[in-house]
């Protein structure tokens, strides 16, 4: 029969065999679970070409001061969303702030703007306030990189035709863009996503139509002078166009990543998507 004093002491060895138990799992999912001590902010730009203020979401890594300057990556939403489409269903955005070091602006760009300046609706002016007002205005009040060398631009679905249109159409302003599942050729979708709304029907008035999609924005590139990175699934609606916007900047002789792997135009897919474009910019950043 054991003693009292072996039974106490048996006890207080389960006892902290079970406390360190419950501290290893604790270590060992502290250890594979991302992190992210970035902030998030919600704020309001004020758009004069507009005349309205425009939610927009800023993420700061954790290492943001006001000693060290920053590259920013600006992140557009598609048709559906709004400003915190990235931050709410693309929850990685904060930890890829963190892990490459950049500042992520995600601002609205409403249902349709397809982040063009409509000739049709003055109240749409979202080239001029994406590329000219809220750069500026990032600039001013972030301690960021104030130059193409330490812009990127990108986004997915509408916000892919925005990363590239406004990358392509202001060079001297983003030094890389990309897209993810991009309308980059909005023309064969002429009853789609409030587009005629912005530019007029497309049988009434094909030149809007011609002006303002991405795969005749080509004439603007030469080898090398930004850096740019498609990706698209497979069964995407949109992979047709994509294939052929790769496929003209091949015969164009534009350097240029182009990502294709089985996914839709979901979620899922661009959360993954996400991460490839990060690390591109982020190499362009640091000058590989």
């Amino acid at each position: 029969m054991l003693s009292l004093n072996s039974i106490i002491i048996i006890y207080t060895l389960i006892y902290y065999m079970k406390r360190f138990c419950k501290l290893f799992v604790l270590l060992a999912l502290l250890s594979v679970l991302p992190l992210s001590a970035a902030k998030v902010d919600t704020v309001s730009v004020y758009s004069h070409s507009m005349d309205k203020d425009i939610k927009t979401v800023v993420v700061t890594p954790d290492s943001y001061s006001n000693l060290k300057k920053l590259p920013t990556v600006y992140l557009l939403h598609g048709y559906s969303g709004n400003y915190g489409s990235w931050v709410n269903d693309g929850p990685e955005v904060s930890n890829l702030s963190d892990m490459h070091d950049v500042i992520v602006v995600c601002p609205d760009g409403e249902f349709g703007s397809w982040y063009f300046d409509s000739p049709v609706d003055s109240k749409m002016m979202y080239e001029t306030f994406v590329s000219k007002e809220l750069v500026e205005w990032v600039d001013k009040n972030y301690n960021t990189v104030a130059s193409r060398k330490g812009r990127a631009i990108t986004g997915l679905s509408m916000g892919g035709h925005g990363g590239l249109y406004l990358g392509f159409r202001h060079q001297d302003v983003f030094g890389a863009c990309g897209s993810m599942s991009g309308g980059v050729d909005i023309r064969p979708f002429p009853n789609n996503w409030d587009m005629a709304q912005r530019l007029g029907k497309q049988s009434e008035h094909p030149e809007n139509w011609e002006k303002n999609t991405v795969i005749n924005q080509l004439h603007l590139l030469t080898p090398n002078s930004i850096k740019i990175i498609i990706d698209c699934g497979t069964e995407d609606f949109f992979y047709d166009v994509n294939v052929k916007l790769h496929e003209e900047l091949n015969y164009r002789n534009i350097p240029h990543d182009f990502i294709s792997r089985p996914g839709a135009h979901n979620w899922p897919y661009w959360q993954n998507a996400v991460k490839y474009q990060f690390l591109f910019f982020s190499e362009y950043f640091v000058g590989k």
